[in-house]
């Protein structure tokens, strides 16, 4: 999975990857400060940055290294892990990934560079791949809506707790069970998240029934924790019967052969897709799935894709229903994920269509039969078990020899779960072998099994029910059919590899090749998270390192990585400031200050922490209202827990006056948590942790140049100070109850993509870190510069200058025209460019943000396009066209639309195709025109045939 440098390369300086990664070479960016009216870099920044913020040293880091130097440096790392064969089971798995799916969607930029599909038509090979996802985790758990997935199993489960209890309103504080077979990790999470909101939690054997008292919902795992398989329906219709509702954690491979939760009467299904395809990571990223009973759809946390159409009828997919729901309901939303794991879904519904439903049935027996051979031969040899019935995990009693047994096993080069000093738990797997069993049955002192013998499923558990049945699953059984598959769908979308993608506040740069390359080596990827740490040490020094380096960064005194997205970090953080106190005995302070402009997850966040949310109004231009600010403090000076804001704002320009902000909280007994997703402003120059904040949290997939994924992975880094950090994520394995509450299943996250940033940094060093951050200041302030006469820039601080990213105000012109955001959106694809981002944080606007890594040329290339776009606009003012018969209003425009036999428009096709000569040469066409949202949201199931069955 790795390709070592050649020994006759001729190492580059250390300098030259910074020149690579900044797109703008001197000459350009000469011209790009003559635009914006100064004579150096520096003197653009220190206008654009307030004094009273900026760090007066320099960032001090290891000196940068060359491409080979750091991958050189990650190889010794990496060679500090020790492979093993993993049987710890416990929710990670060994799997295979076929290599068509490892190169072609894992380590292909046109799946990991995608953003998350907001503008459908430039989305639908994402769409359609995470649709399949759906339609595999509907089918599997024969429940009929499942969302485009999640974080890991265990936020998913918690996930489901917070569901039921929302649901189940008339219930008020009665309890959820969760059965003792659940994961040791689950039920941390689900706790912690208990403990922030205040509501009970019981934790129960429901093999000996339900408890008494009143019950909201209760929570099943199957299979459970030590392997057992039991017929759940009696007591889920007893749990139903008392007005519960009820998940199950399922296991989806399981779930081939065993009868599912849907058919078993459940609610809810939730569970990881790990092993399907994705490697264990050392515990992450790993897309988790939940699926509903209908009537809880509108619910449904996360994402979920829906069948619309487009303009000319052709059937398309779309987000439904929970789009951005953040940023809409806010404190109200259902939940505070924004970043999914949608890689890794797609990953995992790749797998499934490649194998269909007969291979997987085929890889789950084979799991099945290698448990069931292995405790043939324990039990012949005279080893106690504790459970006949199993699907790929045996639990053994072996009194006080659990550690010797786990011991040897090691010394083979296997690792076995350790569940107490008498009782050992072996999970198979897909990549077990026959040898594996015989080695491990060795030693339990036990000869392997000549053949598996009883052990089977219970008879009336076994499943019955046909699944995956849709072609999808059934048209791609060769690898060039699955390759072809895979390109058809990669080629119908925008992603990083082909164009400029220009998202405010979401940081779309590149992602380096030599940053990506470590991820898939077996050293990394093949360690699971609960493995001993004597095999773990590559990856600890790794995570120390770039928790080091990321302090650092940010002025702060401890990180954690644990949260395994950005909307995880907001809520660790604010876990972390309701552990202070709590600690101190203010438990009344329970108010968090939110700026009216702030991230729709911060309120959401701030709600999931157990806070009360008072929103700060917003001034005129664009700075947090200071009267209303010192009013909303005084109201709630004895309960105030913290502020959040964002900074820069979210409005893209450095406020003066956060200093002032921070110190009004602070004196009123509050902490400053300052969200840090626009970063990229700020490396180098200035440090929140010594502006005011007390807690921040990082996205790794924006600054730090973890690919966005098309929706996730992503990682968001929770970093403090020295007060806040006996408060940081605790590890859910050990967690004991205290305010150190765990927010993600492993200690460590989604680690996987970690030496993506730990290469990053070492690749760029302090100066290259600096450098990145003013030629992202200055390609911003260029962009906004160069369009300002054609769509004004909303705000803007000291000198006329925005920080990172500006948002273009095309309010005055929908008003007198009747063009909105959204149709200069949609006519962005005609000229081969992603939107912006649509109508956030003010409505009717495009937040702009170009990055560092974009060169003159590209960003000219859109700024032409937009200024194109204003002459269309133009000729709707002048009567040219109708807004109703205008190129913005009909765009985009298919292949099929512009090359039919027909053209009746009342502007020619080459403006509708060809609107700037230079795309005659690399044109991208979308596969479906402008598409109908409201139509999707009524259909959430894709019960139809692929896009292409109903092409003319």
């Amino acid at each position: 999975m790795s390709v070592e440098p050649s020994s006759t390369s001729t190492a580059p300086s250390a300098a030259a990857f910074a020149d690579r990664h900044i797109g703008a070479r001197a000459d350009a960016v000469e011209t790009m400060l003559k635009a914006v009216g100064y004579d150096s870099l520096d003197g653009l920044v220190d206008m654009a940055v307030p004094a009273a913020i900026r760090q007066n040293f320099p960032l001090v880091l290891d000196p940068a290294k060359s491409e080979e130097e750091t991958l050189a440096a990650l190889r010794r790392i990496a060679g500090r892990n020790k492979t093993a064969v993993q049987m710890i089971g416990q929710g990670y798995y060994g799997t295979h990934t076929p290599p068509v799916i490892l190169r072609n969607v894992v380590e292909d930029p046109a799946w990991y560079t995608a953003y998350t599909p907001y503008q459908p038509e430039i989305s639908q090979g994402r769409l359609e791949a995470l649709l399949n996802f759906q339609t595999m985790v509907q089918d599997l758990t024969a429940l009929p809506i499942a969302n485009a997935s999640l974080l890991d199993e265990a936020t998913a489960v918690a996930e489901a707790v917070l569901l039921m209890r929302r649901s189940n309103k008339s219930k008020g504080n009665a309890a959820v069970v969760l059965d003792s077979e659940l994961f040791p990790q689950t039920i941390a999470v689900v706790k912690g998240r208990a403990k922030a909101l205040g509501f009970d939690v019981i934790v129960a054997d429901l093999g000996n029934g339900l408890p008494d008292g009143e019950l909201a919902g209760v929570v099943l795992q199957q299979p459970g924790a030590s392997g057992v398989v039991r017929d759940q329906s009696s007591l889920i219709a007893d749990a139903k019967e008392r007005g519960a509702l009820v998940t199950v954690a399922a296991d989806l491979l399981a779930m081939t052969l065993i009868t599912p939760p849907g058919e078993q009467g459940a609610d809810i299904a939730v569970g990881s897709v790990q092993r399907f395809g994705v490697p264990l990571f050392y515990g992450g990223p790993h897309a988790a799935y939940m699926a509903v009973r209908k009537g809880l759809e509108r619910s449904l946390p996360g994402r979920l894709v829906g069948v619309s159409k487009d303009s000319a009828g052709t059937p398309a997919y779309r987000l439904a229903l929970q789009t951005r729901e953040q940023h809409i309901r806010r404190e109200k939303a259902t939940s505070n994920i924004c970043t999914a794991q949608a890689l890794l879904a797609i990953v995992a519904s790749m797998y499934a269509v490649y194998h269909g439903p007969a291979g997987l049935t085929a890889i789950a027996r084979r799991a099945h039969d290698s448990a069931r051979s292995l405790a043939t031969a324990l039990k012949t040899a005279g080893v106690e078990l504790l459970h006949e019935s199993f699907f790929d995990t045996v639990t053994a009693r072996v009194p006080g020899r659990a550690a010797g047994v786990i011991a040897a096993a090691e010394a083979k080069g296997i690792n076995l779960r350790r569940i107490d000093a008498d009782t050992v738990g072996i999970s198979a797997d897909e990549t077990t072998t026959p040898a594996v069993i015989a080695d491990v049955a060795a030693v339990f002192g036990a000869a392997p099994a000549e053949s598996a013998e009883g052990f089977d499923l219970p008879a009336g558990l076994l499943r019955t029910s046909e699944f995956m049945t849709h072609p999808v699953f059934s048209s791609y059984r060769s690898e060039t059919q699955m390759l072809r598959y895979l390109r058809r769908l990669s080629d119908r979308d925008l992603a990083l590899d082909r164009t400029m993608i220009p998202l405010g506040s979401c940081t779309m740069k590149l992602n380096a090749t030599a940053e990506m390359q470590a991820m898939t080596w077996p050293e990394f990827a093949s360690i699971h998270p609960f493995a001993p740490d004597s095999q773990t040490e590559g990856w600890r020094e790794l995570i120390a390192d770039l928790e080091e380096k990321l302090a650092v960064i940010t002025g702060y005194d401890t990180v954690s990585i644990q949260p395994n997205a950005g909307s995880q970090g907001e809520l660790a953080g604010l876990l972390a400031i309701r552990g202070y106190h709590h600690s101190r005995g203010d438990v009344q302070r329970n108010v968090c200050l939110i700026p009216a402009s702030a991230h729709g997850t911060n309120a959401a966040s701030a709600v999931l922490a157990g806070m009360k949310v008072v929103v700060v109004a917003t001034a005129a231009d664009g700075a947090i209202d200071h009267a209303d600010l010192r009013a909303k403090i005084d109201a709630n000076r004895g309960n105030l827990a913290a502020i959040m804001i964002t900074y820069p704002s979210t409005h893209g320009v450095f406020d003066d006056d956060v200093r002032d902000v921070c110190e009004a909280v602070h004196e009123a007994g509050g902490q400053v948590y300052i969200d840090g997703a626009n970063l990229n402003a700020l490396v180098g120059l200035a440090q929140p942790g010594e502006f005011g904040g007390d807690v921040s949290h990082l996205n790794l997939h924006k600054t730090f140049c973890i690919p966005h994924g098309g929706g996730g992975p992503g990682v968001g880094p929770v970093a403090a100070k020295a007060h806040l950090a006996p408060f940081m994520p605790g590890d859910a394995a050990t967690w004991t109850g205290g305010e150190d509450i765990p927010v993600s299943a492993s200690r460590f996250g989604s680690a996987g993509v970690l030496p993506i940033s730990w290469a990053y940094v070492s690749l760029m060093g302090g100066e290259g870190l600096t450098s990145a951050t003013k030629h992202a200041l200055l390609a911003a302030n260029y962009v906004a510069a160069r369009l300002n006469e054609y769509f004004p820039v909303l705000y803007t601080g000291k000198g006329g200058l925005v920080a990172h990213e500006c948002i273009l105000d095309l309010r005055e012109l929908t008003a007198r025209t009747g063009v909105t955001a959204e149709d200069v959106a949609k006519r962005l694809v005609d000229y081969g460019f992603h939107a912006p981002t649509l109508s956030f944080p003010v409505a009717g606007t495009l937040m702009v943000e170009p990055t560092e890594s974009e060169d003159l040329g590209e960003m000219d290339r859109f700024i032409d396009a937009m200024i194109a776009i204003r002459a269309e606009i133009d000729q709707v003012a002048a009567g040219d066209f109708t807004l109703e018969a205008s190129p913005l209003r009909n765009a985009p425009h298919t292949a099929v639309v512009v090359a039919a036999n027909e053209w009746d428009r009342d502007y020619p096709r080459e403006q509708a195709a060809f609107p700037l000569r230079s795309l005659r040469m690399d044109k991208y066409f979308p596969p479906v025109g402008r598409i109908d949202g409201a139509a999707g949201d009524r259909n959430l199931v894709c019960s139809c045939p692929p896009i292409e069955d109903f092409e003319n």
